[in-house]
């Protein structure tokens, strides 16, 4: 059985197809989110089904997720993301027992009990702090790329202390530290720092390992560091991190369809 997760999140469009006979996923698609949320999924679902090389007839069920899963009308379904994000994060880390997903213009912590059922989760969703679209804007203001961010954090000797949580506010702050000559390195990992504070403040309690890290931020190694240090906790990262939810979103499509027979 064939089936498909989109994921529309609030900065990028995921899909994955998966096959559960075996179990694999066949093929996965990335594109920039945009206003024409349904017609950019449907290109980046045609162009997964050309991947994988199969027709459109033989996917049994598509389920849509994320912040624009509503505006997916061509999906059978719609799932909340907390339920895909888990969903997803079990199937490729049975053991994990602690989530933290970090997208675009939000974050969450969900924690699982046995068997990957959803136990709790606290999530943000009204501060860009804590969340990419802070590393957005220090990448614009350092005019530098996503990648090269990366390794500016690596390089710091003394983390920044940003104090202020607030985007707009911290991007004078971070202007500041500029201006003082405080090295770039150290902004990029004082950030880095702030962020996992702010994410962490969601807990609310001690988080239990394993501690898996998902979300497009994940892939950016000084997030992990900084949050592995806040929570005084090891942190592993999902495989393929900016697609758990898409992989949620197509496993749970086979779930539902497999119900049905």
């Amino acid at each position: 059985m064939i089936c498909a997760g989109i994921d529309a999140g609030s900065r990028s469009i995921k899909v994955v197809l998966f096959d559960t006979e075996p179990p694999r996923i066949l093929s996965t698609r990335i594109g920039d989110q945009g206003v024409a949320q349904e017609h950019l999924a449907r290109e980046l679902f045609e162009q997964a089904l050309n991947d994988a090389g199969i027709g459109r007839s033989r996917v049994s069920g598509v389920v849509a997720t994320g912040y624009g899963r509503n505006a997916i009308r061509f999906a059978d379904t719609t799932i909340t993301e907390i339920t895909c994000h888990a969903r997803g994060v079990h199937h490729v880390a049975p053991d994990a027992r602690t989530i933290i997903e970090i997208g675009g213009q939000d974050s969450k912590i969900i924690h699982l009990e046995d068997g990957g059922r959803v136990r709790d989760f606290a999530m943000n969703d009204r501060c860009a702090a804590g969340t990419g679209r802070f590393l957005e804007m220090v990448a614009s203001r350092l005019g530098v790329d996503w990648p090269k961010l990366a390794e500016l954090g690596r390089d710091s000797k003394k983390p920044a202390l940003i104090s202020n949580m607030c985007v707009v506010f911290a991007e004078t702050e971070i202007i500041g530290l500029l201006a003082e000559g405080v090295p770039v390195p150290d902004v990029v990992a004082g950030v880095q720092n702030a962020i996992a504070t702010r994410v962490v403040a969601l807990v609310g309690r001690s988080v239990v390992p394993p501690v898996y890290f998902t979300g497009g931020v994940a892939l950016q190694p000084g997030m992990t560091r900084a949050l592995a240090e806040v929570l005084s906790c090891p942190l592993r990262v999902a495989p393929h991190p900016q697609f758990t939810g898409a992989l949620g979103a197509a496993l749970l499509a086979g779930g539902q369809n497999r119900a049905k027979l």
